[in-house]
Parts: C-alpha cells; sequence; structure tokens
C-alpha cells in the first residue's frame, strides 16, 4: 500500500521502467501452441523475437485527442481488464503481464493522453484528469465496468477513477503505489529512483528511455507538482472494491512493512497485499509470470500460491479479508 498521501506516483515512474513490446513475456515455443489455454498460463518465457503479441496495436480518438493501445478480445463474454502505466511511461512496459492474461480478460494497455504515443490534451492533466481519460477512453471502447491493474503512478490514477466512477470499477490490483510522502520531495525520489534503476531488469532501458524523453522535463515538472498536491491516502481509503496490493521486497520507493500495515489497518475495505521477492518496483515488466498468477488467483478467490515456474517468490499476507472479498475457495 502506499505511503501516506500516497498511492499518486511520483517521478516514480522513472522507475517503472517499461517493458518494451519484446520483452514481453507470452506463450512459449511450441509446446505451448498445443498445451491447454490453462497450462499456457504458467509458461513465462519471453516471446520470441518475431513472435507476435498476444495484444494489437490500435489507435483511437478520444475527445479530439489521438490515443494509441494495446488490446486483445480475451474469451467471447470476458470481462475486461485495463493497465494503467505509471508516471512519464507509455503502456509498454505492462505488456509482458498484460499478454499472460489474456485469454481470461478483454485486455485493453491504453497510452493515456500526453504519454507514449497517445496526442496531448490541450491542457495539461493532472492525476484527477488522467482518470477522467481513463474513463473516456474506456466511453469510446464502449467498457462499463472494468478491473484496473495500476502500476506506481496508475495506482493513485485508479484510486481517483474509483472516487469519480465507483460503479465502473469491478476490482482494483495496485502494483508498487507510490508517490506520497515517503517519495517527496523530488530529490528524494529521483535518489530512490536510482537506486531502484540497478534492481531493474538492463532491457527496462531500452522502452523508457524513449517514453522519458518524449515526455519531457517541463510536463515531469508539473505532473510531480501534481502528485504532491493529491490527496492520494484519502482516496485509497474510499475504495470499497475487492483490492490487491502487490509490492516488492527490493522496491526503494516503498515505505518498510510497519507503515503499510498501519495503512492497511485504517480501511475495512477487503485489502489483501502480496509480497513478490526478488522484485523491485517495474513488477509488471520484472516479474510478470509472478504478478499474473497472482492476479489471476485473486480474481478467482484462490488461495495465493507461488508459481514454480516463475522467477521470485510470492507471498500473501491478508491485511484484511471483509464482506467483500470473498473467502478463498
Amino acid at each position: 500500500m502506499p505511503d501516506s498521501d500516497d498511492t499518486a506516483n511520483t517521478a516514480d515512474t522513472a522507475n517503472t521502467a517499461n517493458t518494451a513490446d519484446t520483452a514481453s513475456t507470452a506463450n512459449t515455443a511450441d509446446t505451448a501452441n498445443t498445451a491447454p489455454a490453462t497450462a499456457r498460463r504458467r509458461l513465462v518465457l519471453r516471446r520470441r523475437p518475431g513472435r507476435p503479441s498476444a495484444l494489437a496495436e490500435r489507435w483511437t480518438t478520444v475527445d479530439g485527442v489521438r490515443v494509441h493501445y494495446r488490446e486483445s478480445p480475451g474469451a467471447p463474454g470476458a470481462p475486461t481488464m485495463t493497465h494503467v502505466h505509471g508516471f512519464g511511461l507509455s503502456g509498454s512496459y505492462l505488456v509482458p503481464t498484460a499478454e499472460l492474461l489474456a485469454d481470461d480478460f478483454h485486455t485493453l494497455v491504453p497510452d493515456l493522453p500526453g504519454f507514449g504515443r497517445s496526442g496531448r490534451s490541450p491542457s495539461p492533466l493532472g492525476v484527477e484528469g488522467l482518470a477522467h481519460a481513463a474513463a473516456d477512453f474506456l466511453d469510446d471502447r464502449q467498457v462499463a465496468t472494468t478491473t484496473m491493474v495500476g502500476n506506481s503512478m496508475g495506482c493513485a490514477v485508479i484510486c481517483d477513477f474509483a472516487h469519480h466512477y465507483p460503479e465502473r470499477l469491478d476490482r482494483a490490483v495496485l502494483v508498487a503505489p507510490a508517490g506520497g510522502l515517503h517519495n517527496q520531495p523530488l530529490g528524494k525520489a529521483l535518489r530512490q529512483l536510482m537506486i531502484d534503476s540497478v534492481r531493474e531488469p538492463p532491457s527496462l532501458i531500452t522502452v523508457a528511455v524513449p517514453d522519458y524523453l518524449r515526455f519531457g522535463v517541463p510536463s515531469t515538472m508539473r505532473l510531480f507538482r501534481a502528485l504532491t498536491q493529491f490527496p492520494a491516502l484519502d482516496r485509497l481509503l474510499e475504495i470499497n472494491v475487492p483490492t490487491l496490493v502487490v509490492l516488492g521486497r527490493s522496491d526503494p520507493l516503498m515505505p518498510g512493512p510497519a507503515r503499510v500495515k498501519e495503512v492497511a489497518g485504517r480501511t475495512a475495505n477487503s485489502v489483501l497485499l502480496v509480497v513478490i521477492e526478488g522484485a523491485a518496483h517495474a513488477i509488471n515488466f520484472s516479474h510478470p509470470g509472478e504478478l499474473a498468477n497472482v492476479i489471476r488467483q485473486f480474481m478467482s478467490d484462490q488461495p495465493i500460491v507461488d508459481d514454480p515456474d516463475s522467477p521470485g517468490q510470492a507471498r500473501a499476507y491478508e491485511i484484511h479479508r471483509g464482506e467483500r472479498l470473498p473467502e478463498a475457495t
């Protein structure tokens, strides 16, 4: 869970080092092509160069802004899962995890306005503006309700989306939420990001650097200021849907366990906390197999158990299991 005014990502994003589509995870080799879908989901080798992604690249126009996004149809009638990127980044580093869930959910991975390949809004967007932009994108895609999976600043966007559109959020998955007092001021956040950068896969650089260059220094300063003013903790405590919080044990942007438990103890919401050993901040990229496994179990109300075919070790700590979070079956 985030630190104090938290879940709003700070320049945290720098840490959410992106994925390159090339680093996406996918079904492995020929065996995966013939194996049942359930078995394929456990295979977490990176897809081979040239192997088609499970997500199609698409464009649409929302409120006059060209928006780039990735999509998989999922199974007929499958619920929608929308992946929300972090500060300064596009949705590309989220692709490894999103691909592993694409068979189970109608998967959407947008570049929000001003990020990645999407165009910019007439005026810069803060966290609230990005939450409204996410809702407008879902309207454009004719999606009434969705589960949202966010990383870093994306968690703040999800919390604000839940505040403005509570009837549209089915479940929330907050992966490495950051941006509160633990990540302020900017100098402290930048130091944390530098530490995180050496803990992430080197391949993240190939995606993160172009994204940050496109985003630009002026946009970085504006959004960071907006994040410091965002009531992240209040928004987090308001969420009243089942919520999964996933933290990396090696993430320098996260507060200590005592603070995490203290924040979790302030809500009566249904919160499940999972720690992935060996992961830092960009879990969606570095540990897609473990993360997809945990998300799938959470979505089906199953006990959280480690996936032996994935790196890292997921350990579940049930902070609360309220009435909105069914007993594990």
